[in-house]
């Protein structure tokens, strides 16, 4: 561990004078037709799906892998024979054999990982969410900055060109007139994750110290300790920040054309239903956002609507996309297809798209010219896309004064859109065992993009969900940013 950190330290060193010499031969471009040797840390369902992507892209080789359990390493290597196995993530960046990085760990890990990553000269892919909180993105961001390395975030579709036919469409044809609001969904079922009597023993497989990493050491009462983290605060980020990064990120792209960093204003409410289930993370989860152009509506619903049922509720628009309003009429958007239609609601044009089928090639494009500049989802774009979940999740988990939430729906506008989905998802928390007052409203929290904090009544309980405590040998330290990084 000080071997690592002592690199790390003259890593950033390098990187701030411009240069990278790792391992006797520069990392900061691999030319144009260099081989790119590539790195994947969390070898679970997610990482091996990128992978069968990653190696699509020609002149890239499969050089390591590396997760914390060794079942995943060995069932993964046998589709990529030469790769080397790594438990531990820090010999992988100490590898001399390695140009770049997949992250795909679960949650907690992201950020540490790809700082320490791009500490030790290392381009980054990392999935999203980029973080949990919004100090840890903030890090990331400032690193990639300061070692001059490609940092991609993996929202996948940025790279389907039908994005381009979308905000031409919306901003230059203008043929559905002036946007109004947006409404968000996620909709689709997932099951109940256990509620134990004992805490769930790690799989003998798992170094679970490294599991761990930056998240405490806390009792797991779920059933399985793979992918249910996602709905524990301590490894996770709940739906919202699970699919709900997509969607946004695909409203922040095509309808605000990223003009918008970070909401000014949110409210939040809902619950975590259903029997036989210890999750955190809520099941039900609907906010309103005030961006200062368009508000923004988002509704999750990870319940059926019948008990014992399969479907979801019904859902204005995609159950997994958006919904643009206009003077004109509405644009519905999702992974890969997209439809417009007129004020009468007669469909008037599709689009269709590759769900960004690119997205690795970009990555490895950008290693290979050393520059940024071509990224279709660089580190920042994907910070600012994750916080605006983050901040829905932190609103969510605020308690205060939630009477001014009606007349903030009011003063945006959507007061009946919010009304209306409210009570449908309190309809659904009572089919699912729960009285009426068990449906959480937070109060309304303004957000300073500048300061990057809360003010007003409840700043100071919603800030210290802006950072986290990490687990000693686990923490992610302040990056100063490159503006202003001495040396």
């Amino acid at each position: 561990m000080a071997s690592f950190s002592r690199r790390h330290f003259l890593g950033g060193t390098l990187a701030a004078g411009g240069m990278l010499a790792w391992n006797g031969r520069s990392t900061w471009a691999a030319g144009a037709n260099e081989q790119v040797n590539l790195g994947l840390i969390g070898c679970g369902g997610r990482g091996a799906e990128l992978l069968r992507s990653f190696r699509k892209v020609p002149g890239l080789k499969v050089a390591a892998l590396c997760d914390p359990d060794e079942q995943h390493v060995d069932a993964l290597a046998k589709e990529y024979d030469g790769a080397a196995k790594y438990r531990d993530l820090r010999k992988l960046l100490d590898s001399k054999d390695t140009d770049a990085v997949v992250i795909a760990t679960p949650n907690h890990w992201h950020c540490l990982a790809a700082i320490w990553a791009l500490e030790a000269g290392k381009h980054v892919y990392v999935e999203k969410p980029l973080g949990q909180v919004n100090w840890d993105g903030r890090q990331v961001v400032n690193a990639a900055n300061r070692y001059g390395l490609v940092c991609q975030v993996g929202t996948q579709q940025r790279s389907d060109p039908m994005q381009a036919e979308i905000k031409q469409f919306l901003h230059e044809d203008k043929t559905l007139g002036a946007i109004e609001k947006v409404r968000v969904n996620r909709f689709g079922v997932r099951p109940a994750i256990g509620d134990r009597d004992t805490p769930l023993k790690p799989p003998a497989s798992v170094d679970y110290n490294l599991w761990l990493g930056p998240a405490q050491d806390e009792p797991l009462m779920r059933n399985a300790l793979h992918y249910d983290w996602h709905w524990m605060w301590n490894t996770g980020s709940g739906e919202m920040g699970n699919w709900g990064v997509h969607i946004l990120d695909d409203v922040r792209n095509n309808v605000f054309q990223d003009s918008v960093a970070f909401p000014q204003r949110v409210v939040a409410g809902g619950g975590r239903y259903g029997d036989g289930d210890c999750g955190e993370t809520p099941n039900l989860h609907c906010a309103l956002l005030d961006t200062g152009k368009y508000p923004v509506i988002v509704a999750v619903c990870n319940l059926p609507e019948k008990i014992g049922g399969k479907a979801s509720p019904p859902s204005p628009g995609p159950g997994s996309g958006y919904t643009v309003y206009c003077e004109g009429g509405r644009f519905e958007g999702q992974r890969g297809q997209a439809k417009a239609f007129d004020a009468d609601g007669k469909e008037i044009r599709k689009f269709k798209g590759d769900s960004g089928a690119g997205h690795q090639q970009n990555f490895v494009d950008a290693v290979r010219s050393g520059s940024s500049a071509g990224l279709n989802a660089p580190v920042q774009m994907g910070h600012e896309s994750t916080e605006w979940c983050n901040l829905a999740n932190v609103a969510y988990r605020v308690s205060g004064d939630s009477s001014k939430a009606r007349g903030f729906a009011q003063e945006l506008g959507v007061m009946s859109d919010s009304l209306m989905l409210v009570e449908q998802m309190k309809g659904v928390a009572r089919e699912h065992g729960a009285s009426e007052w068990e449906f959480h409203i937070g109060p309304v929290l303004t957000f300073d993009g500048a300061t990057q904090q809360f003010t007003g009544a409840e700043a100071a309980a919603a800030n210290k969900l802006l950072r986290r405590k990490d687990r000693a040998g686990f923490e992610v330290r302040e990056i100063e940013p490159a503006a202003t990084a001495a040396g």
